[in-house]
């Protein structure tokens, strides 16, 4: 790692809240009845993975889009840390 890339923490935490943040702009945090959001990097290489338990309206968003659009915006997140 050099001066100018970021540490692990930040790449885990920035991906972490990203991933989060995307959760409950589809969702009110009350509708979510639980999440869990796994990032891991290590030897340069993102892992994540989004559980999400929230209901599956007509009207509402697919629970599971919102899952797999929350680790991709985890791992876009990451990606603009390395560009900056």
């Amino acid at each position: 790692m050099t001066a100018d890339e970021p540490s692990d923490e930040t790449i885990v935490r920035t991906a972490a809240e990203a991933a989060e943040g995307l959760i409950f702009s589809r969702y009110k945090q009350s509708a979510v009845r639980d999440f869990d959001v796994t990032v891991s990097f290590e030897d340069g290489v993102l892992e994540v993975d989004v559980y999400l338990n929230a209901p599956d309206d007509e009207d509402g968003p697919d629970p599971d889009q919102v899952a797999d659009d929350a680790a991709l915006a985890a791992r876009e997140a990451v990606d603009d840390l390395f560009d900056e």
